[in-house]
């Protein structure tokens, strides 16, 4: 038996905290809130959870919680918010480059891609 919360297929063998990490927006921290709340231990796997428990889980995430595909909406209002106001941090997603005060020198290789090839400088000859 599958557990799906919020669209997202639960592993079944892994503990119920881990388990619920799996939906985007729910950390261990959340998902040890939400269990503690629940009454629900911590050591319970997916695949041991009554249809109760899951349900429990369902309702307290949809009501309490933003994630999945609303997170991710409203992830991306904030930056084009940035962008259009013309910020420096929205300046800074735009040309995808760290937005938070990382050096840019060197590093931010994750930010900026893979490094272009350096472009051999032509030598010029003068003539005698």
């Amino acid at each position: 038996m599958a557990v799906r919360i919020e669209g997202v297929n639960l592993p079944l063998n892994k503990r119920v905290e881990y388990g619920l990490t799996y939906v985007f927006g729910i950390g261990l921290v959340c998902a040890q809130e939400i269990l503690t709340k629940l009454k629900i231990n911590f050591d319970t796997r997916v695949k041991d959870l009554t249809d109760q428990e899951v349900t429990s889980i369902q309702k307290e995430i949809s009501n309490n919680y933003v994630i999945e595909g609303a997170l991710r909406k409203q992830i991306y209002e904030n930056i084009n918010r940035l962008k259009e106001i013309k910020s420096y941090r929205g300046d800074r997603h735009k040309r995808g480059l760290p937005c938070r005060g990382q050096r840019t020198k060197t590093n931010a290789r994750t930010r900026k891609g893979p490094r272009r090839a350096a472009i051999a400088k032509k030598k010029v000859t003068t003539k005698k």
